[in-house]
């Protein structure tokens, strides 16, 4: 890669846009093969929602069995996070709306020091404080992304991209197809994570699933709470817990409706911490200590690919032979309004498989998606948008994008051979059948 300087060309075999865990992932995974890689982000950080965001657990790493269907560089975050002492283990719990589910608690800030250190063992090319402002494509082939970066404006001429952004700027700025919402649908709500404490975790934990449910519904009830929850992760580092217990209904692509969510994230956000030391057992010392820093966006556009991933598929479970990735979450849908959440458990030992055509966008020929933009019905990306799916999506993206490159010749992300791709991903310590 050639220095950055403003508005000189740079190149790179695999540029990823979007250092939320997907992203990082899908560049780390990439570099591992042997491409260049740069990765762009627009704060000074990585981790999108798990940093950022603040959403301090993992969650969804098996079935309800106990069969384990998410590992590779995923588990390789969370053995990281274990050697800064920052993560917990994997445990099964009852969240306060009574689902049942398994996760991995940590710390969102040490992750970022995990997320660098994977970055620059890999040799990615980190552009931080950059945003992407422009794409030249030409035919099905992205031919540039312009980025506005502190040192001006750089123009990036990739082999591929791999759009991890969330709201899949890239491709949209490309003039790529997306879903639609059918009638009826309305886009998943945003929340505004905060931290609380110190808690009294042997009192709350105390609590049956039926009391903290019937707490959760006195404070949505009085309107202190913007939903009938109290979902809290422990900070593996103190007495605090990160709460996620705001609703925030609105299209995160709209300047003017995501700043307004911010600003009523944080209201909420206050009244519920208030709350929280009012009436829930073990609150009663507790402070709200920091807000996150950014509102955590579930939904936005969702792309056109070679294949929409559905519902139904997920529920059959329809088997895959492009199957790049499994996952066990249930179909979970925060409606935009109300205090109430749709959740579909997927049953003991259920699993799915995401195809890798899901990844690929009609139209172009040198782009793949990770993240919560893959090619899915609003339906199907209420199970697979959890960062523990994503990391998995991220690190077939990366790796199909780095295989798409030793080709020889302009690449072409379709004719990544789908069994060499999975024979890889299990190589790399990947679970792809489920």
């Amino acid at each position: 890669m050639n220095a950055a300087n403003d508005r000189l060309p740079m190149t790179a075999d695999v540029l990823v846009c979007g250092g939320g865990v997907a992203g990082t992932v899908a560049a780390v995974a990439a570099a591992r093969q042997g491409a260049s890689v740069m990765l762009v982000e627009r704060y000074g950080f990585l981790g999108g929602n798990a940093t950022g965001g603040a959403v301090a657990q993992f969650n969804s790493w098996q079935t309800e069995s106990g069969r384990r269907v998410i590992a590779g560089l995923a588990s390789e975050v969370v053995e990281r996070l274990r050697a800064y002492e920052a993560a917990g283990e994997l445990d099964v719990f009852v969240m306060s709306t009574g689902h049942r589910m398994d996760r991995v608690e940590y710390a969102p800030e040490v992750l970022k020091l995990v997320l660098d250190d994977l970055v620059t063992e890999a040799g990615v090319l980190p552009m931080l404080h950059a945003n992407v402002c422009d794409v030249v494509r030409e035919g099905e082939r992205i031919q540039t992304v312009r980025l506005l970066t502190r040192s001006g404006l750089i123009d990036v001429h990739p082999h591929v991209v791999v759009d991890a952004s969330g709201d899949i700027d890239v491709l949209h700025r490309a003039g790529a197809q997306f879903l639609p919402l059918d009638e009826g649908d309305a886009l998943q709500p945003a929340t505004m994570m905060f931290r609380f404490g110190p808690i009294d975790f042997a009192r709350f934990d105390a609590q049956t699933p039926a009391a903290m449910q019937a707490l959760a519904q006195q404070g949505y009830a009085s309107g202190a709470l913007a939903r009938a929850a109290l979902h809290a992760s422990r900070d593996p580092t103190s007495s605090d817990g990160w709460f996620n217990i705001s609703r925030l209904g609105i299209d995160a692509t709209d300047a003017t409706a995501l700043s307004r969510a911010e600003i009523e994230g944080r209201r909420q956000a206050w009244k519920a911490a208030a709350y929280l030391r009012s009436a829930v057992p073990g609150c009663e010392g507790g402070r709200l200590q920091a807000f996150a820093t950014q509102v955590g966006i579930r939904e936005t556009r969702r792309v056109q690919g070679d294949h929409v991933l559905t519902a139904d598929e997920l529920l059959k479970p329809v088997r895959f032979a492009d199957g790049i990735a499994c996952g066990a979450y249930p179909i979970d849908i925060h409606p935009a309004a109300g205090g109430a959440l749709i959740y579909s458990s997927m049953g003991d030992d259920h699993a799915y498989q995401i195809p890798y055509r899901s990844l690929v966008p009609t139209g172009l020929c040198n782009a793949l998606v990770a993240g919560r933009g893959i090619s899915a019905t609003h339906a199907a990306l209420a199970a697979i948008r959890v960062m523990t799916i994503s990391m998995a999506v991220g690190q077939a993206a990366g790796t199909a994008a780095a295989m798409a490159c030793q080709r020889g010749g302009p690449p072409d992300v379709r004719t990544v051979d789908a069994a060499a791709l999975r024979a890889n991903l299990v190589a790399q310590g990947g679970i792809v059948d489920a």
